[in-house]
């Protein structure tokens, strides 16, 4: 299989202009008579379902929550980026881009990054003129920070609620179109299938969460934007309903899943506590504007946070100050993280575990005054003694690195289609413009990119070769999803094990983490692979799944989604197993620079590893979307 990128020719600042006079239009009057289903809800989804409502889209919106304003972006703390540059501090669209692409460790392309670059100064002005309540400067200007990766400030915020804030303008947006008749909303809905027709999406397979009731949807174009699969490890900062299950139905109907292996572990999280945890809290990446990372330079087991300011200055290592002082704290969340890891390691590790490190506000509180502290990060600090019964504002945060994103995701073009005609993947469901590592507060600038700017060009070019008549739901492809679907859910009702769901999460959880987590070796993959696919076999003969289909029912929601996870985890050992080379957040112990930073090997890896699903059972089959680098060299990452 060739795959074909569809990246527009010419110079990059001009991609996308020519892209979006050179696509085929559909007239307003036509569009009316085109339905498009857009699968979750979040930044991405809702964004995407509220725009092409204006449009005139006939629109089925689906969301497995009680409502879009449940959906997992609502997460997201520390900001949104935006090559504005109101600071006058350097900044500029091709400086976004650039930051992207190295902070990805040069394995994204640079099509799509330069356009995530060039879309995000109008993200702001729209989510603006919605009424997000972004922080102002003194001057009335809208007020930036710092994030990981860049020497400028660029990231927008609402205090540490810019998910929550974002989420709610696109919900106001998508309200609008709901209100209009544009858009129909199905809430608590699972998507379990997807259709295809003539090998095009044509509608999806969905159940009812609260009646069990499966039905079916058609549509002449289907949109993911169901999110990242990091509850693999099921310890992560997600939301314990995010899941991989559009995804792989999707790939399993012939979508290729890209760069599975590359996975975002973020450095300020707070610590694991014990068996008891379903899920990590995560604290904003912002924090690190002001907070100074730091352990003992002589190990002190069991050292509590209370007990940290007795630890004079000349006893303590701020290690990312002493080994990048150019970027200091604020060096990418996968260097930070792995060197978070190596200190604890080292055992010089803090608190009851000795695996967390200290993030101190002690000098900024004394430089700025703790009210300027809580003005910044207040939610954020309260959050934090809530959960862990310590006051950040008197002594310092504990902190250690945790799951956070995915940034690989389906395959698609430059035009956010899958491999499937007429699926589209957006967001964090897509893989198209991380590379292998996030940059912290570009999450949000994709799912709105996507879902305002992106997404109505390029689908109306593939609408506008379809013919208008609808797709009937009683075709033999709809009812043969539908018994494949009834067969799956059937067959975890008979199996009556002893297991529960968690306990079979949890072991894969464990077995990722060890083996595929922070760091990487042939033989850890190796023996990764062989533990998930001794669980996919036990899961299938002894998981305990109680109650019926045709009712509320969370463990088969469960069981479902974890039959799911448990495959892409042997997908993502693969992946990891394939590509010998260190690269952002995928660091194989086997490559490496003398001083422990990642060693990419750019003459062998540098593509997008793209794996095809050939039959149950049967390995994945690799294709190579070669990345070609026109723009910026490629050089070792220093942030020193």
């Amino acid at each position: 299989m060739k795959l074909d990128s569809k990246i527009p020719e010419g110079p990059l600042a001009e991609k996308w202009t020519k892209h979006k006079f050179n696509v085929k239009l559909v007239n307003p009057a036509n569009k009316r008579k085109y339905d498009v289903i857009v699968v979750g809800t979040g930044l991405a989804g809702a964004s995407a379902a509220a725009s092409l409502g204006e449009l005139g889209y006939n629109v089925k919106a689906f969301c497995f929550q009680d409502s879009p304003r449940r959906a997992h972006s609502i997460a997201a703390q520390g900001g949104i980026n935006a090559a504005k540059n109101y600071q006058n501090d350097g900044d500029s669209v091709y400086r976004l881009f650039y930051d992207t692409i190295k902070g990805g460790d040069y394995r994204a392309r640079e099509g799509n990054v330069y356009r995530l670059a060039e879309v995000s100064v109008s993200i702001i002005d729209q989510c603006v003129a919605q009424g997000v309540p972004f922080a102002r400067e003194y001057g009335g200007l809208l007020a930036n920070r710092s994030f990981g990766g860049a020497q400028v400030s660029r990231t927008f915020y609402a205090r540490g609620q810019t998910g929550q804030q974002l989420l709610l303008g696109a919900y106001s947006a998508l309200n609008r179109q709901i209100a209009n008749g544009k858009v129909k909303m199905y809430n608590r809905t699972e998507m379990l299938d997807v259709v295809l027709v003539d090998g095009k999406a044509r509608g999806i397979v969905t159940r009812d969460l609260v009646t069990g009731k499966i039905e079916t949807h058609s549509a002449h174009a289907v949109l993911l934007c169901t999110g990242g699969y990091g509850n693999v490890f099921y310890l992560s900062t997600n939301a314990k309903g995010s899941n991989v299950t559009a995804s792989w139905r999707a790939h399993k109907k012939g979508a290729l899943f890209g760069n599975p292996c590359f996975t975002q572990i973020h450095p300020t999280c707070i610590p694991v506590s014990g068996d008891h945890q379903s899920k990590l809290t995560l604290m904003s990446e912002s924090l690190r504007n002001d907070g100074r990372v730091w352990v003992p330079k002589v190990a002190k087991p069991g050292l509590k946070a209370t007990e940290a300011m007795s630890i004079p200055e000349s006893e303590r290592d701020y290690f990312l100050e002493r080994k990048y002082p150019s970027f200091g704290n604020l060096v990418p969340r996968d260097v930070a993280s792995r060197n978070a890891k190596t200190v604890c390691d080292e055992g010089r590790g803090v608190g009851a575990t000795s695996l967390a490190v200290f993030l101190d506000f002690s000098d900024a509180i004394k430089r700025d005054g703790e009210a300027a502290i809580r003005a910044k990060y207040g939610n954020l600090f309260d959050m934090y003694a809530q959960i862990t019964g310590d006051n950040p504002y008197k002594g310092p945060m504990m902190i250690y690195p945790a799951v956070h994103y995915t940034m690989g995701g389906l395959w698609v073009d430059y035009n956010l289609m899958t491999t499937i005609p007429g699926l589209y993947a957006l967001g964090e469901a897509n893989f198209s413009d991380h590379g292998a590592n996030r940059l912290g507060a570009s999450a949000l600038m994709q799912g709105l990119a996507d879902g305002y700017f992106v997404i109505p060009y390029t689908l109306g070019d593939y609408l506008s070769g379809l013919p208008y008549e609808k797709v009937n739901t009683d075709r033999p492809e709809f009812k043969e999803a539908v018994d494949t679907v009834n067969s799956r859910i059937n067959k975890l009702l008979s199996i009556k094990g002893k297991k529960t769901v968690d306990q079979f999460h949890r072991e894969l959880g464990l077995t990722m983490w060890e083996y595929c987590g922070m760091s990487r070796n042939a033989e850890g993959l190796k023996t990764a692979k062989t533990k998930i696919q001794a669980l996919k076999k036990e899961f299938w003969s002894d998981v305990a799944v109680l109650g019926g289909a045709t009712e509320l029912n969370q463990e088969l929601e469960k069981a479902l989604r974890v039959a799911d996870l448990i495959e892409l985890g042997e997908l993502m050992v693969d992946d990891a197993y394939n590509r010998e080379e260190s690269c952002g957040g995928h660091f194989r112990e086997e490559s490496a620079t003398p001083d422990g930073e990642a060693k990419r090997k750019d003459d062998e890896y540098a593509y997008v590893s793209a794996w095809e699903f050939k039959g149950e059972d049967q390995p994945e089959q690799l294709h190579k979307e070669e990345l070609i680098f026109e723009n910026v060299k490629l050089t070792q990452r220093s942030y020193k």
